[in-house]
């Protein structure tokens, strides 16, 4: 009997040490809830209801499917090889000819060079999107580009703060260089926390806006959630962006699924010279909080977009699907919308307004069209009620790739 409760003692000796091992490593990229006075300023807020801000149209979500599939692993959902990477430092001596480049590092941090003004968008250049370091998705390559090798960053702009979208390591070393952030409401907390003086943090509510050098920077309804290893989530909100300048617009759409507030971004802001829209980790057991190939271009069309570059994909496994499919699928759709899509290696920068010709540069390899495993939004929660989704026939005719 003593030998048994001594092998207790131990093991639950080892499983708190393991409990406090990774508190530890996590405490510092967990962030900072809202405390109660910036709490009451969100109480002004039409997306703020009681504790929380909440989205117009309800997601659904199938939690116990998406449970049972969270430990499945299929072949082609992540890299056999290395992937090209292409290193822009040395373009940045000179600005864009065109007035606009856009430099895509891996899913969706980004540089936005558009009319004098520098923009870094949803920064990741940290090994995995997770609290831990030890733990969580990894990433598939290194940053194409250091991050002392960015140009002048006049803004940094976050979408919402998940963890592939808000990067502790990544805002303390574009802080250090003493840039600006633009942020949804609340996210300013985590900032503070990490040490971003509150002077060069503007957070904004949907359709508000802020001026950065001469461009506009307007925040933009999306439908998704917000939460860092929390019990309490959905304390800060989520958002795309329209940016503004005197010769170019660009639209971001942030992590979204659809609703029904892009034609209202075109109708505004649009047309835009160039789309950066989420098109991959997606799941038909969560079809409300990330948009999909064939909606990603519905959305592309509806804001007015002119040439598309797909993001949110190419760097981490967040979904089960193959790692190639979302770049398949959207140039499969662009078939039938005759959309311009630009598809840039990682860390290439793109000059949209000047069609550039992009060779592929991922494999071949199988994926399946959006009659196989169709991406369709609900309209208010309820997965018997959704959004139309008109079939492009000549999508539908490429064969996926063995």
């Amino acid at each position: 009997m003593r030998r048994i409760v001594r092998t207790i003692g131990v093991g639950a000796a080892l499983v708190g040490a393991f409990v406090v091992f990774a508190a530890v490593s996590a405490w510092p990229n967990i962030g900072t809830r809202p405390d109660g006075a910036r709490l009451s300023r969100y109480a002004s807020s039409p997306e703020w209801h009681g504790d929380r801000f909440d989205n117009p149209l309800p997601m659904y979500s199938n939690i116990r499917g998406g449970i049972f599939q969270m430990l499945e692993s299929k072949p082609g959902e992540e890299p056999d090889h290395p992937i090209p990477t292409v290193d822009s430092s040395a373009a940045y001596a000179r600005p864009p000819e065109s007035g606009l480049r856009v430099t895509w590092f891996g899913h969706s941090s980004m540089l936005l060079e558009i009319d004098g003004t520098n923009l870094v968008v949803d920064p990741f250049w940290s090994e995995r999107a997770s609290p831990f370091p030890w733990l969580g998705p990894k990433r598939w390559y290194e940053p194409p580009v250091p991050i002392d090798h960015l140009p002048r960053v006049d803004a940094v702009l976050v979408s919402h703060d998940h963890y592939d979208h808000l990067d502790r390591a990544s805002v303390q070393a574009l802080n250090a260089r003493g840039v600006r952030f633009i942020v949804p409401l609340g996210i300013g907390a985590h900032l503070v926390g990490w040490g971003v003086p509150e002077e060069r943090i503007t957070e904004l509510d949907w359709w508000q806006k802020a001026k950065v050098g001469n461009v506009r920077v307007v925040s933009t309804p999306s439908r998704h959630a917000s939460g860092r290893l929390s019990p309490r989530s959905n304390q800060t909100l989520w958002t795309g962006y329209a940016i503004v300048g005197p010769g170019h617009r660009a639209f971001y759409s942030g992590d979204t699924g659809l609703n029904d507030t892009f034609s209202d971004v075109g109708n505004r802001f649009g047309p835009f010279d160039v789309t950066m829209i989420e098109s991959g980790q997606y799941d038909p057991q969560w079809p409300d909080w990330h948009l999909g190939p064939e909606q990603a271009m519905r959305v592309h069309e509806e804001v007015r977009g002119r040439v598309l570059i797909p993001v949110h994909w190419g760097l981490i496994k967040l979904a089960h699907h193959p790692w190639t499919e979302p770049a398949e699928r959207i140039l499969a759709a662009a078939l039938c919308s005759h959309a311009e899509v630009l598809v840039p290696e990682p860390g290439q920068a793109v000059e949209p307004t000047t069609h550039p010709s992009i060779a592929r540069w991922w494999p071949s390899q199988h994926w399946f069209t959006s009659s196989e495993h169709p991406i369709v939004a609900s309209l208010r929660g309820d997965p018997a009620r959704t959004f139309s989704t008109p079939v492009c026939p000549l999508s539908e005719g490429t064969t996926p790739s063995a």
